[in-house]
């Protein structure tokens, strides 16, 4: 069995490395050695230090380097769109598997590449993508095939997880954490697509299409990072019992008219510390899937870096290997359910709102009632003054927690608490989950 491995970085480098490693045992596993026909990267003679193949395989040409008929297997770990979409077609039209951690391309297009897959009856396998050396999505895809999945809940990146773990732990601030982040190696130079929840957003998405059997792509995740996550935001957690972490979730509901649909979210809240995600510290990854026969099922374990990512890709390629060498295609992607997707607003969540106030007699009386004007039910309220005997004119931060309710509707309220003579500011807003 050949492959045509496309992209030679970090991952890709121990890609490399782990087939010299396990050769051995990899070809007991198959049945065939696993051999490297070539390595596309944009600067073949670049030196890439003590890896293990002669520098003969390294190619600028990763279209030519796809189409040989020598090549039975397509690894790509470049990352992208494109031009990584047309090299992932050409493979799979041409009947040649492809293993992918692209997360950015499977958000964005995976019907695509699954019609592509189809048309050559190829397989297409993609577990680096999500969480990665955690085996998730192939349960989700195989495991569970035969029950109902109906909630997807999870930490899917690891910089944030470390970041927030540190503020918890700490109390430092965002910026202080994210500058240890950084130094210590958890975030890029531009953080920007994890801090922002890009990166957990299109891993939503994938887990939504999986999870639902419909496609959902990364515009269809509502996303919300941790930027605006403060000091005193982990602080109010704490004080109720809960840890901030950045949320990946997918849920499937029923609708008024009794038909269903799926939401996707990204986005910081507090849970509970009792919730099995709460302990998830540093910068480790878990998912928690609800199933209706299974009940509930956690997965753990390192999300990134080199060699875990670079397992969950060797997994991939000995599971299509396998299959080719048995004349067989893996179980397709399925989107028969093609539900509808929920806009934010239709999504029932809970808030938790931190408010400045005037500190005199009937503040609370009002707020209480623009609650109501809304149709929102307040489940917890507390009042502290800050500063001067109590009713006397000075500021007090009131603290709400939420029933659950339309999002749409809590978003209006607190919209409508900024525009009160009484609030001074509206100091934070975050959702609630967990129970």
């Amino acid at each position: 069995m050949r492959i045509a491995l496309l992209g030679c970085g970090t991952v890709g480098a121990e890609v490399v490395r782990l087939l010299d490693e396990q050769a051995d045992d990899l070809a007991a596993r198959i049945g065939a050695p696993l051999e490297l026909a070539g390595i596309a990267v944009r600067r073949p003679d670049r030196d890439r230090g003590p890896l293990p193949v002669p520098r003969e395989l390294f190619t600028a040409d990763a279209a030519g380097l796809i189409k040989r008929d020598d090549v039975d297997i397509v690894v790509e770990v470049v990352g992208g769109l494109e031009p990584a979409r047309g090299w992932l077609v050409q493979a799979l039209q041409s009947g040649k598997s492809v293993v992918t951690a692209n997360k950015a391309l499977l958000a964005e297009d995976t019907a695509t590449l699954a019609a592509a897959a189809a048309d050559g009856n190829a397989d297409l396998y993609y577990e680096a993508a999500v969480a990665g050396a955690i085996p998730l999505l192939r349960p989700l895809r195989e495991s569970l095939h035969g029950d109902r999945i109906t909630r997807i809940t999870g930490i899917v990146n690891g910089t944030t997880n470390y970041i927030l773990s540190k503020m918890d732990s700490t109390g430092a601030g965002f910026a202080e954490a994210l500058d240890e982040a950084t130094e210590l190696g958890y975030a890029e130079a531009d953080p920007t697509a994890d801090v922002e929840g890009f990166d957990a957003a299109a891993k939503a998405a994938i887990l939504a299409s999986l999870g639902f059997h419909t496609r959902v792509t990364a515009a269809d995740v509502y996303r919300v990072g941790i930027t605006e996550v403060t000091a005193a935001d982990v602080a109010s957690a704490q004080e109720m019992g809960c840890v901030v972490k950045l949320l990946c979730i997918a849920e499937l509901r029923r609708d008024a008219d009794g038909s269903e649909s799926v939401s996707a979210r990204v986005h910081p809240a507090m849970i509970p510390r009792s919730h099995p995600l709460a302990s998830v510290g540093d910068a480790y990854n878990a998912v928690f899937v609800e199933a209706q026969a299974a009940g509930r099922l956690m997965f753990y374990g390192a999300g990134a870096g080199g060699a875990p990512t670079a397992s969950a890709v060797l997994g991939d390629v000995v599971a299509v290997a396998r299959n080719r060498r048995l004349g067989r295609s893996a179980v397709a992607d399925s989107a028969y359910a093609n539900l509808r997707v929920r806009p934010m607003g239709e999504v029932a969540t809970r808030y938790h709102i931190s408010l400045d106030v005037a500190d005199r007699a009937g503040v609370l009386a009002q707020v209480a009632a623009l609650f109501a004007e809304h149709g929102v039910s307040i489940q917890t309220v507390r009042q502290e003054g800050r500063g001067g005997a109590a009713g006397t004119g000075g500021d007090a931060l009131l603290v709400i927690v939420t029933h659950r309710a339309p999002d749409s509707a809590l978003r209006s309220t607190v919209d409508a608490l900024a525009e009160l003579d009484i609030v001074r500011q509206v100091a934070s807003v975050m959702r609630v989950e967990g129970e």
